[in-house]
């Protein structure tokens, strides 16, 4: 049709997976339509609100990539360590515990990744999303998508009309594109709420991750930069059934502080909440196939997992990773972004991988939500065990750095 524009590829959904594949594909010189139904207007000086993503050594380079890396406007943090130990609220840690040290993989090694705050990556979605450079935004947008074996075809309610060769779901669990697909998706709810927020405390955290299992749920201390009044700051994020989060979420800040100093311990002295807490119902979520005709599907769209080990987001980007290679290597040799084949190389490269992450975020969550004695011996035994075993300590590192 006449008044059809072209694109290679249109994204729906201009979130963090969404919006970084969107800038991989147009900093390589790709024409790419996004369509978000939020307005993604250029922020200024938003407020720290104590929200933030880690980000593995393994996917960084697609921010890289993207051209986000070094538009962040805060500084990102590394993970340089990562203390893992059994315990209960309010008592001393299992003597048995485990750290991981990044020079153990050796004097070269970087960091196990880097905790970007939320804000900083949106402020650089943003700018990079409606500076164009081959990327054409519609936002707030909803878009009518027909889909043939030859093409793609893109009505938006703004009017506009679009016909592209591929087209990706990022939306999030509730994908259209995926309904409209008719893909089936496996889930199970955990009966769990993740609790986020962001503490300022007294010690530095010298760059080091706690990771602390306890009754309710994981509890993670994640290392920040500073922000305005506050030199040494971490980002928490815990787990516990969704009845007792509900009730932390009441609280005032005094006692809602207290109680994560109640999980978390002394070591970094007096803390004090900065921001919003975030509370999140918790499941797991898996699309039985990730492809149909000219479409694929990415991040929360093909997936979900439990939080356990903090992989949910990197997930999501090594599907951007994946996709984004096929994508270029085709375009790079004259080939069809929305082939078959191409597609059906994406799903056998990624649905194993997140199939392997969901299986074993969740054996995690049923062995350490578990205060059974016999079970937090045999636990405490085993995180031991791996911190003697170089060999498979450092094949955890590297798992936890997105490099195997």
């Amino acid at each position: 049709m006449s008044d059809e524009e072209s694109v290679e590829v249109c994204i729906l959904g201009a979130g963090p997976v969404g919006g970084s594949l969107a800038c991989r594909l147009a900093e390589a010189g790709l024409r790419v339509l996004v369509v978000d139904r939020a307005a993604l207007p250029p922020m200024e000086n938003p407020d720290f609100d104590g929200r933030a993503y880690a980000i593995a050594a393994g996917t960084q380079p697609l921010l890289e990539n993207a051209a986000l890396w070094t538009a962040l406007p805060f500084q990102p943090c590394p993970i340089e360590g990562i203390h893992v130990s059994d315990g209960r609220p309010g008592r001393p840690a299992s003597p048995l515990s485990l750290h991981f040290d990044r020079r153990e993989l050796g004097e070269e090694s970087g960091p196990f990744g880097w905790m970007v705050e939320a804000r900083a990556l949106r402020i650089a979605l943003n700018r990079r999303l409606h500076a164009g450079r081959g990327i054409l935004l519609a936002a707030p947008a909803e878009a009518r998508v027909e889909r043939s074996a030859e093409t793609v075809r893109i009505a938006l309610s703004t009017g506009a009309r679009y016909r592209a060769r591929l087209i990706i779901g990022a939306e999030g669990r509730q994908s259209p594109l995926r309904r409209s697909a008719g893909i089936p998706v496996i889930r199970y709810p955990y009966r769990q709420s993740g609790i986020v927020c962001a503490i300022a405390h007294e010690q530095p955290h010298g760059n080091g991750a706690l990771e602390h299992f306890l009754p309710g749920g994981p509890f993670a201390q994640l290392p920040l930069g500073p922000t305005r009044g506050a030199p040494h700051v971490s980002a928490i994020v815990f787990t516990e059934k969704t009845a007792v989060a509900d009730a932390l979420a009441r609280l005032g800040s005094e006692a809602f502080t207290r109680e994560v100093e109640r999980r978390m311990g002394g070591h970094l002295g007096a803390i004090r909440l900065l921001g919003r807490r975030w509370v999140y119902p918790l499941s797991a979520l898996l699309a039985t196939r990730y492809v149909d005709r000219r479409m694929a599907l990415v991040g929360d769209a093909a997936h979900g997992i439990h939080p356990i080990a903090g992989q949910g987001f990197n997930l999501g980007l090594r599907d951007a990773i994946a996709l984004s290679d096929l994508v270029l290597e085709a375009v790079v040799q004259g080939g069809d972004p929305g082939d078959p084949a191409l597609l059906a190389r994406y799903q056998r490269q990624r649905r194993p991988d997140n199939l392997a992450m969901l299986a074993a975020t969740d054996a995690l969550d049923r062995l350490f939500s578990n205060d059974n004695p016999a079970v937090r011996l045999a636990r405490d035994l085993g995180i031991a065990a791996v911190h003697r075993l170089p060999p498979l300590k450092r094949y955890f590192m590297r798992r936890a750095m997105g490099l195997s």
